[in-house]
């Protein structure tokens, strides 16, 4: 994403925080960011694709803060996945999407609605599976009935506390008093053998999340244009990290952890640059892939 694009979205954004999503206009964004309507719809084939590249930098961000988490660390740590748990809140606070992500709850566009969905699917489906890697393989039936309580808990307590004249609260620790009855319903679950929705909705959730995900194949060829797009000085300071990563996802059988350590090097060599964002973007794809390899 080069810097004028990334212009335009913040104009967008305080625009749609300020006078609401469904009375911002494209107009308004183009004279609040002093384009013309033909370099809009070059960057964006619609006001709402312009709104879906404003949160998808937050999911974006969430999911590669959220990996890097775990380099070096145990799964079944709960508290890692506290910390996990608590990015996505933390990221929506620091980038102000609170208010663009209720306004498309509300919004009743059926293209918003399907983008809110797949991205709640994919919420659903990251706490399932983490929450077997703390709870152990026995949880696998219960899990995603289980995600969906703890995300319904955590969703509920945090809006009543932020509109209600309560005052701020550490989300850690609203995190945690939520963990501790996850702590209680779990097991109390697997002793009563009490599913509602059960695996086939943990199977399904995997499945509908991983649509859409690129290749190893199409990973590769993203990332030879992406080494091709840089500047010869950009090459020379970043190319090992480029080189590395193409040449260990090319193997057969790529090694993930040496994968994770070098994802991290790789993002952060291009923090600060017209770069960033496209390299954010490729981390969270090569995640992604990390993550199917497991």
């Amino acid at each position: 994403m080069n810097i004028r694009k990334r212009q335009v979205l913040e104009h967008a954004q305080q625009l749609f925080v300020e006078k609401g999503v469904m009375a911002t206009s494209v107009q308004d964004i183009l004279t609040k960011s002093q384009i013309s309507k033909g370099t809009f719809y070059n960057y964006f084939p619609s006001k709402n694709d312009c709104l879906k590249a404003i949160l998808e930098l937050g999911y974006e961000e969430t999911k590669i803060r959220r990996q890097e988490l775990l380099i070096g660390q145990d799964r079944a740590d709960k508290t890692i996945l506290t910390k996990q748990i608590a990015i996505r809140l933390q990221v929506n606070v620091d980038h102000n999407l609170l208010p663009i992500i209720e306004a498309i709850f509300h919004s009743g566009d059926a293209e918003l609605s399907a983008f809110a969905k797949k991205h709640h699917i994919a919420e659903v489906q990251w706490l399932s599976s983490r929450l077997v890697d703390v709870y152990g393989k026995d949880t696998l039936p219960y899990a995603a009935d289980c995600a969906i309580l703890l995300s319904g808990m955590l969703q509920h307590m945090f809006h009543f506390i932020t509109a209600s004249s309560y005052g701020n609260i550490d989300p850690t620790k609203l995190i945690q008093f939520i963990m501790r009855r996850v702590d209680e319903i779990m097991p109390s679950m697997i002793r009563s053998n009490d599913v509602l929705l059960g695996e086939e909705l943990f199977h399904f959730i995997s499945v509908n999340h991983e649509k859409g995900h690129q290749t190893k194949h199409q990973l590769l060829d993203d990332m030879a244009t992406f080494r091709e797009q840089l500047n010869h000085e950009e090459q020379a300071s970043s190319k090992e990290y480029i080189e590395f990563l193409i040449d260990e996802l090319n193997k057969e059988i790529p090694r993930t952890h040496l994968l994770e350590t070098i994802i991290r090097s790789f993002r952060e060599s291009f923090i600060d640059t017209a770069h960033e964002h496209a390299a954010r973007k490729l981390a969270s794809e090569i995640w992604i892939y990390v993550e199917s390899c497991r």
